[in-house]
């Protein structure tokens, strides 16, 4: 019994700070208490040690925690990607050696290659270009998207990499280049998610999330056949005659008979569910037509919004664009209907106003006023995902797949 215990408490407590620490950050969390959680380990109390330092220390040792600190923080390094292939190899390496022998054929290729397809989309997610932008291929990274008016203006030049900023690119502080079509920096690839490896990102997702179902599920159906062998009344749910006790003790052989199955079994089932969340999370996105990084940037237009300092107008499908600062013709099969800006004392801008669009201008509320172009229905969104420089049929602002667009608001980062 007591080993029972301490397995489930060491795998759920390791489950959950890893949790915490790689996923506390993300938008949807960081007002919840996981994300407070997360401040707390990573921000406040090193902040404390490094306040007891200066006294004790005059600050020499925060000073190498420092160096230390900025190097893990603020460049590439392969720890985190070491720490997940390591995860996988072990947990494969316990897990297999005392499930192979009750595996039925089908299950022992089905599992092999499910074991083998986390490898294979970690590579090409870690090795694959993400969409990095240079002089070289600026031009094409320009004719992707266009410019909307809302989250990207023309113009807008980037002070590291010397060029102007593409629609969706945003600049890396750890890659130390822009991205295309930036999503967000990764530390299980130690690489940007952009437009070149979003689909080996999500295809990674799926396959971890996959193969850890998997064995869970294989994991228990094996203890539990291996438990029936032993106490012949005995159920995954507890039966009406047997004592919670009892149940539990059983449980505690099953785990015993093998600790490296019965280990990775229980890792699996609890790190399953949070794989599928954040595989869910970024389906989600691509439904919405956006990114983790403009979700950010449509939160801080939504805080305008509140304020009512944010005033939108038309723009005109057949403008003259000016072809210094934003291309001429881009494979997005629409234009921008809008064009979104703010003003500092809640008055609307003056129609002679030197801004694009046509029109007099409109207070904009709430997010569900404004047509993220981006979006263009969810099957169209995974063709620009997984068909790398697709090319959209044009015409009236219809999609490729032949069904009239339908508008969804921006989403927001809670």
């Amino acid at each position: 019994m007591s080993t029972l215990k301490t397995l489930v408490l060491v795998i759920l407590a390791i489950s959950i700070l890893v949790f915490i620490i790689f996923f506390g950050r993300i938008p949807a969390l960081r007002h919840t208490p996981i994300g407070f959680i997360n401040r707390l380990i990573v921000a406040r109390i090193p902040h404390a040690i490094l306040a007891l330092d200066k006294r004790l220390t005059r600050g020499r040792l925060s000073s190498s925690l420092r160096r230390f600190g900025s190097y893990i923080v603020n460049d590439r390094h392969p720890t985190i990607v070491i720490f997940f292939l390591l995860l996988l190899s072990v947990s494969e390496y316990m897990y297999l050696p005392a499930a192979w022998p009750d595996l039925s054929p089908f299950h022992r290729i089905a599992g092999s290659i499910s074991a083998c397809l986390p490898y294979i989309f970690l590579y090409l997610a870690a090795a694959g270009d993400p969409g990095y932008i240079t002089h070289a291929n600026h031009a094409e990274h320009m004719k992707l998207y266009p410019y909307d008016f809302s989250i990207y203006l023309p113009g807008h030049e980037c002070r590291t990499c010397r060029f102007l900023k593409p629609a969706r690119s945003k600049h890396c502080s750890i890659c130390k280049k822009c991205v295309s079509k930036m999503d967000h920096h990764c530390i299980f690839i130690n690489k940007c998610v952009g437009y070149g490896n979003q689909h080996w990102f999500l295809l990674l997702l799926f396959t971890t999330a996959f193969l850890a179902t998997y064995g869970a599920v294989l994991g228990f159906s094996i203890m539990t056949t291996k438990m029936k062998d032993r106490y012949p009344l005995w159920s995954a749910w507890p039966p009406s005659d047997l004592e919670w006790s009892q149940y539990l003790i059983i449980w505690s052989y099953g785990l015993q008979h093998s600790v490296g199955l019965g280990a990775t079994t229980l890792l699996t089932a609890m790190l399953a569910p949070m794989v599928w969340g954040l595989l869910g999370y970024s389906l989600f996105l691509v439904y919405c037509g956006t990114t983790t990084n403009e979700t950010g940037k449509w939160a801080d237009w939504k805080f305008e919004m509140d304020d009512g300092y944010a005033f939108k107008r038309r723009m005109s499908p057949h403008r003259q664009k000016f072809t210094a600062i934003e291309p001429a013709f881009t494979r997005w099969p629409v234009e921008t209907e809008q064009i979104l800006t703010r003003s500092e004392d809640g008055r609307p801008p003056p129609e002679d106003a030197p801004l694009p669009g046509e029109g007099s201008w409109q207070r904009v509320w709430t997010l569900k006023d404004v047509v993220n172009m981006y979006d263009l229905g969810f099957m169209d969104n995974l063709r620009d995902v997984f068909i790398q420089d697709c090319h959209f049929d044009k015409g009236k602002g219809l999609p490729s797949m032949g069904r009239p667009r339908r508008h969804k608001s921006p989403k927001a980062s809670l």
